[in-house]
């Protein structure tokens, strides 16, 4: 559908903002809607359509962020729509099982053969935190490792900042994380396997896990470069650490799967989100069968939710991926993106601009800079 671009104003958008200011913290639900690092008041969105979104003043915008990842199919697409819609009309929520939490894992398990058992949660972020602690607690372990730059969301034990050393002990990256919570968080630097030597080196046999996006994504979008996830696994496998592959924004986004088989890694734990729930609130982490039984009912480790498995939010997960399956669209997806990675090259150079950008599938992020973007130091 072709959408009309004549812009409107944001006279609405700014009245939402300040009735909003008056009881939502910031006038936002999230700090990244909120336009601190871009300028000016967030804009208010109605409604989405295929690519598009449109504001509270009839202005329209093609959605290259897809909601931050789970909008794969775009925007309230028919079949989607159609089955949330049936499956409302049964219940919102039972606080029981429901079939529809094993036909999403069934689905999921097809496009990751080695994940054996699955536990949906309702975030990415509880996908991350259930992980950790599972892999403490099968380790017997309490220190993990994480990549600087990499986000896996809010938790406290992740909420680390980088020191100025090239291999740290974390540092609380926000206030209201004491440093004793964090302490056994280590920082290591991503496409850097001489850091995880050395952390592994200074740590023998304390390490419980380490934590890596296959592809960086909240620093923009950065690769790893030559063989250092497969060095990555072979290390962690040498010395009993359980390798934790977070796979929220790279699940389903480049392939039916996510980026590990394409990168020749596959992790003990995989925690995923975004696309899975087709735009309802879902994560899952899941695994190799050995450590996954240790979850509860099974096991010791307690993890639960009472809206985990929620029948309308598996719905759309299940229906999104039904979609993608049949249809496959994540060539047309790349093509998409390389036409704007060639687009922005054409309009930097004849301009003069320093650029670089980076991009895996359809995940694309242009940096203003003529040198290569290879980890959070230079991406910063």
């Amino acid at each position: 559908m072709m959408a009309e671009h004549n812009y409107k104003g944001n006279v609405q958008s700014q009245r939402l903002f300040e009735r909003g200011s008056k009881h939502l913290v910031g006038s936002v639900n999230s700090p990244v809607r909120a336009f601190g690092s871009v300028g000016g008041d967030p804009i208010f969105i109605q409604r989405g359509e295929g690519a598009y979104v449109y504001d509270a003043d009839g202005n329209a915008y093609i959605d290259y962020v897809a909601s931050y990842g789970p909008m794969i199919l775009g925007h309230a697409h028919p079949r989607v729509v159609s089955a949330v819609t049936e499956a409302a009309r049964a219940g919102f929520t039972f606080g029981a099982t429901t079939e529809q939490e094993i036909e999403l894992a069934e689905l999921i398990k097809s496009a990751f053969p080695g994940m054996d058992l699955i536990r949906f949660v309702n975030s990415g972020t509880e996908a991350t935190m259930s992980a950790i602690r599972l892999a403490r607690a099968y380790t017997k372990r309490k220190k993990i490792i994480k990549f600087s730059g990499c986000y896996h969301g809010h938790e406290d034990n992740l909420l680390v900042a980088a020191g100025s050393g090239v291999v740290t002990l974390g540092l609380p990256g926000s206030a209201g994380v004491p440093e004793e919570v964090v302490k056994d968080t280590l920082v290591a630097l991503y496409n850097d396997i001489d850091s995880i030597r050395e952390l592994i080196d200074r740590f023998p046999d304390e390490i419980a896990a380490c934590i890596i996006e296959p592809v960086a994504g909240n620093m923009g979008v950065v690769l790893p470069e030559q063989d250092f996830l497969k060095e990555l696994r072979q290390l962690t496998e040498a010395h009993g650490i359980v390798l934790i592959i977070d796979e929220v924004m790279t699940g389903f986004r480049s392939k039916f799967g996510g980026a590990q088989e394409h990168l020749g890694i596959e992790g003990d734990l995989v925690c995923l989100g975004k696309v899975i729930g087709g735009g309802f609130p879902v994560g899952a982490y899941g695994g190799r069968k050995d450590i996954m039984e240790m979850v509860a009912p099974l096991g010791p480790v307690y993890q639960a939710g009472t809206l985990s498995g929620n029948p309308i939010a598996m719905t759309a997960g299940i229906e999104t991926l039904r979609i993608l399956q049949e249809t496959d669209p994540y060539p047309a997806l790349a093509e998409t993106a390389e036409a704007l990675e060639q687009g922005f090259k054409q309009i930097a150079g004849d301009l003069d601009v320093p650029l670089q950008v980076n991009r895996s599938g359809s995940m694309i992020c242009p940096f203003l800079t003529r040198q290569p973007v290879r980890d959070f130091a230079s991406a910063q």
